[in-house]
Formats: C-alpha cells, sequence, structure tokens
C-alpha cells in the first residue's frame, strides 16, 4: 500500500519536477500551443465564414435558378399561347379561303347551270316552234285544200291586218 501513502521525499521531488516542467512549458511551449491554437481558431472562423457565404451564394444561385424557371416558364406559356392564336388565325384563314373557293365553284356551276338552262330553253323553244310549224302547215294544207276555203282564210287575214291598222 506504498502507493497510496507516498513518502514525503518522493513527493518533494515529484513536485519539483513537476514545477521545473511547468516552467519550462509556460516559457517555452506555451505561446507556441497557444498561437496554433488561435491560428486553428483563426482557420475555423474563416472557415464559418466561406461556408456561410458558399450557402448565401448557393441560396442566390437557388433564387436566380428560380427565377429563370419561372421566366422560362412564363416564356414557354406565352409561345404555347401564340402558337394557339396562330393555329386558330390558320383556321380561320383555311376556312375564309375555303368558303371562298366553294362559293367561286358554286358560282361557276350556277353559271353554267344557267347557260345550259337558257341553251335548253333556247333549243326547246326551236324544236316547239318546228313542231308547231310543222302541225300548222299540216292543218293548213287540209284547210286549204279546197279554193273556198283559201279564200276565206285570205279575206280573214286582209281584214285583222286591216284592224291592226
Amino acid at each position: 500500500m506504498e502507493l497510496f501513502k507516498p513518502e514525503f521525499g518522493l513527493v518533494f521531488w515529484m513536485f519539483l519536477a513537476f514545477a521545473c516542467l511547468y516552467f519550462i512549458l509556460a516559457k517555452y511551449a506555451w505561446p507556441f500551443i497557444i498561437k496554433a491554437m488561435e491560428e486553428r481558431a483563426d482557420l475555423i472562423d474563416k472557415g464559418v465564414a466561406y461556408a456561410q457565404e458558399a450557402k448565401s451564394h448557393l441560396d442566390n444561385a437557388k433564387a436566380e435558378a428560380d427565377q429563370v424557371i419561372a421566366e422560362a416558364r412564363k416564356q414557354q406559356a406565352d409561345i404555347l399561347r401564340d402558337a394557339a392564336k396562330m393555329k386558330t388565325q390558320l383556321i380561320e384563314e383555311a376556312k375564309l379561303a375555303a368558303t371562298e373557293e366553294a362559293k367561286k365553284v358554286t358560282d361557276a356551276a350556277q353559271v353554267a347551270i344557267d347557260q345550259a338552262r337558257k341553251e335548253s330553253e333556247k333549243q326547246l323553244r326551236q324544236e316547239v316552234s318546228a313542231y308547231a310549224l310543222q302541225i300548222a302547215e299540216q292543218v293548213v294544207r287540209q284547210k286549204m285544200a279546197d279554193d273556198k276555203a283559201q279564200r276565206e282564210l285570205v279575206e280573214k287575214l286582209l281584214n285583222e291586218a286591216g284592224s291592226k291598222n
């Protein structure tokens, strides 16, 4: 149990060795150790400041990226809206062009139909006139077969011509 009850001489020499070591360390080692700790603390402070600055740059970059994305989405919406307007306008123009073309075709067909109708009417009149003349000619031949009928017809025509004048 000598460890728990040290002798006075041992304690004295241990205290003397500790005091010498303390004096040497305090005189020569502590300034370098303190200086190294202060440099390390400054380096850590600079690292923290750099990290905060990097975080603020990152936040700014994120905000700028969000702003650019929002602007891109707005441009995309504008482009899509313009494309929809252009599509609608092209469809309307195509409808108008088709309507005008259909009207031209309809008008041309109507003109052709009118010409064909007039031609048919003219041809029908000519045929009816020819038939009427043929019938009239046969009727007149039958009635003009005797002289008395011829004289009565000539007198009747002369009387009509005289009454018109």
